[in-house]
């Protein structure tokens, strides 16, 4: 990609972002913060991540049709439900008004080796799920095993993931760039319209810079856009809008 200042980086990511709280205390008052904040003098987030029980009240604040996306968390963040009750879990999702749902696998059976577990499991969230966008939560920092990353993207990818999504942000290990080298390169491999998105640990616009560049090496210059890339994260607002306002320099990048 071209080279960018630090305001067009931080400019770019944050019409990417998901913005989440996924707080074991968030509250309506705290939803209602975050509405606020995905809503920015620099233009606003791509989405808010939130419980599903915040689903309605988020809805009620920014209405039908708002720029900023609804997206909510189902079978989170451990992975084990059954699928019934995913299923449930989605429908009651999508009836509450959420434009998007990111789905945890069924990891810790996927690493014991049963890939069906992932299949079975995405394509019933995919059938519940309708027009909404569903991204599949790999948890990667689980995982580890890179070969058992990049099957468990081709088994989310072919089982009708609109997103591949690293990690829930919720264990030791989240976003790294090897995983999201992996996951790129599935993508490019599949032939498949399905997008990417890092979560958890990406807190500086040059960390986010770095899974741009990485994407764009991977999948072209014009291919990162909201509906193919997301970044999950709750802190990076915060850089970002402290490069665009000019009342700081951008830190330094975290690495991995």
């Amino acid at each position: 990609m071209e080279l960018q200042s630090p305001r067009e980086a931080a400019a770019f990511a944050l019409s990417l972002l998901d913005l989440t709280n996924l707080r074991d205390d968030c509250d309506n008052a705290a939803i209602e913060n975050l509405c606020l904040r995905a809503q920015t003098p620099y233009g606003n987030s791509a989405a808010i991540c939130i419980w599903p029980r915040f689903i309605a009240h988020a809805r009620s604040i920014l209405g039908s049709g708002h720029p900023v996306r609804i997206a909510t968390v189902v079978n989170f963040p451990s992975g084990d439900l059954a699928v019934a009750e995913v299923v449930e879990e989605t429908k009651k999702a999508v009836e509450d008004g959420a434009d998007e749902i990111d789905l945890v696998i069924p990891y810790k059976a996927f690493i014991a080796g049963d890939e069906e577990a992932v299949t079975t499991m995405v394509e019933a969230v995919r059938a519940a799920c309708l027009q909404s966008t569903l991204k599949v939560i790999l948890e990667t920092g689980e995982i580890r095993d890179m070969a058992l990353v990049r099957r468990a993207s081709e088994l989310a990818i072919a089982a009708g993931a609109d997103f591949i999504k690293t990690s829930t942000g919720k264990v030791q290990v989240n976003a790294t760039l090897e995983a999201a080298d992996i996951m790129l390169r599935a993508i490019r491999e599949s032939k498949a319209n399905v997008g990417f998105k890092p979560a958890g640990g990406i807190s500086t616009v040059s960390d986010a810079d770095l899974y741009l560049r990485l994407a764009e090496s991977i999948l072209g210059p014009n291919w990162v856009m909201p509906s193919t890339f997301r970044f999950g994260a709750s802190s990076l607002l915060d850089d970002i809008l402290a490069v665009l306002s000019g009342s700081t320099a951008p830190r330094a990048a975290a690495g991995y």
